[in-house]
């Protein structure tokens, strides 16, 4: 098994971060479209460490994927990860590791991801350099159900929740809840996998009992029911970090969604950094007591009603909008983590106030905004200002956002001629 070859093209490294050493590999895990995940975290390392000279590797479902045409991507290696049993992912990274020749540093860009490189540290500690995590720590914060757990003991606020187990425990609260609630999955990705949604907002008690029953999966429970902290989609706050061996924060961004794909519901296709000490510091503290390492990705959703920050997710490992958080240097979680976990110091940075990073579908939940009369052309247009950087489009590596529109345009044109045939094999011959 070899990888499949990306011609190699001469670099420059940014003035802001000089003389370091680049020469270890970065092998990343790449999302699988195939799991309905968003792939495009790992072309942001791609590019991130890519500009600085480090040679990346990827391992992905999808050799046609808009991010696998990066030019600083070096070699890829074609496994599914999302249907493969963890013991035959192992066994298929430790060859990709010999194959790289050279240990490398494991970036896994998707949760369960992360959970596997944990669980497994030891095995795969033979051929990867990753952040080593305490037992069982990065599949408690994985799970909505252990992190509401571990937020409460650690005093952190956090939303309600609780976790039914049959239909008659959801009408038991139904009858006395206060609606809207949160619909979850406990394992998002797993929910996401099985019905196309992650959450749904219910505002009635039917809606609720008809939702559970379509949704949950009898055989291996996965649902919670969740507290709907009111609010705009520019309540939630996110914070990303790298913490060391220590625990201690080495790099900390915080900034706030401005909008969401799907609207409401979805990940953010418009955010802007903004600090906020509240978010930082309780983040901070709560890491340190758990002995968190390596790279994490949080939300949290601003409750007016007590003027608490709550905490909704915690995902340990690099998130798909770190890109958003770029500091005045030029760092980065994913540089902070490399330069860490390669034995070199990690310079101070400052949050540039104001930067905005944007998902390009930010163009379709615009009419979907808009459609809700939350939106007019003219506020989208102006709230683009600021802008500094978008998933696809890069001036210094174009190929992935015209592979990426290439490959949205011809779904659209699928769907288009899919309706039309149905409409036609629909109507009725004339007599």
């Amino acid at each position: 098994m070899g990888p499949l070859s990306v011609p190699t093209r001469t670099v420059s490294r940014p003035a802001e971060i000089a003389d370091i050493d680049t020469s270890i590999p970065v092998l990343v895990l790449s999302a699988s479209p195939r799991a309905r995940r968003s792939p495009h975290g790992g072309l942001g390392i791609f590019r991130s460490l890519g500009r600085l000279g480090v040679p990346v590797f990827e391992v992905d479902s999808d050799p046609r994927g808009p991010a696998s045409y990066s030019k600083y991507l070096r070699g890829r290696f074609v496994f599914d990860l999302a249907t493969a049993t963890a013991d035959a992912t192992v066994d298929f990274l430790l060859d990709v590791g010999k194959h790289i020749g050279s240990r490398a540093v494991l970036v896994p860009t998707w949760d369960e991801m992360a959970v596997l490189v944990s669980d497994s540290a030891r095995v795969l500690s033979e051929r990867f350099i990753f952040p080593q995590q305490p037992d069982r720590l990065a599949r408690s914060l994985a799970n909505k159900m252990e992190m509401s757990d571990l937020a409460r003991t650690h005093s952190i606020p956090a939303p309600w929740a609780t976790f039914p187990s049959s239909v008659d425990e959801v009408r038991s609260f139904a009858a006395t809840a206060a609606f809207p609630v949160m619909l979850k999955g406990i394992a998002g990705n797993r929910l996401l996998e099985r019905t196309g949604r992650k959450v749904v907002l219910v505002d009635r008690p039917d809606e609720l009992e008809r939702l559970y029953r379509a949704m949950e999966d009898p055989a291996e429970p996965n649902l919670m029911l969740q507290e709907y902290i009111p609010g705009g989609d520019d309540a939630v706050w996110m914070f990303n970090g790298y913490f060391n061996h220590e625990s201690d924060c080495l790099v900390g961004f915080t900034g706030r969604k401005l909008r969401q794909t799907p609207v409401h519901t979805g990940a953010t296709s418009l955010g802007i950094c903004l600090k906020n000490g509240i978010v930082e510091e309780t983040t901070r503290r709560w890491m340190k007591e758990l002995g968190y390492r390596g790279v994490v990705d949080m939300d949290y959703r601003y409750d007016a009603r007590d003027g608490q920050y709550k905490v909704l997710d915690v995902n340990p490992r690099i998130g798909g909008t770190f890109r958003l958080f770029v500091a005045q240097n030029g760092m980065d979680v994913a540089r902070a983590l490399y330069l860490d976990i390669t034995g070199q110091p990690v310079p101070v940075t400052a949050l540039i106030e104001g930067r905005k990073w944007m998902d390009e579908r930010d163009v379709i939940s615009c009419l979907q905004y808009r459609r809700d009369h939350q939106l007019t052309l003219r506020k989208w247009v102006s709230s683009l200002k600021g802008v500094r950087e978008t998933v696809h489009f890069a001036h210094d590596d174009l190929e992935p956002f015209w592979r990426a529109w290439s490959l949205a345009l011809g779904n659209a044109l699928s769907a288009v001629r899919k309706s039309s045939r149905s409409t036609d094999a629909g109507k009725t011959p004339s007599a």
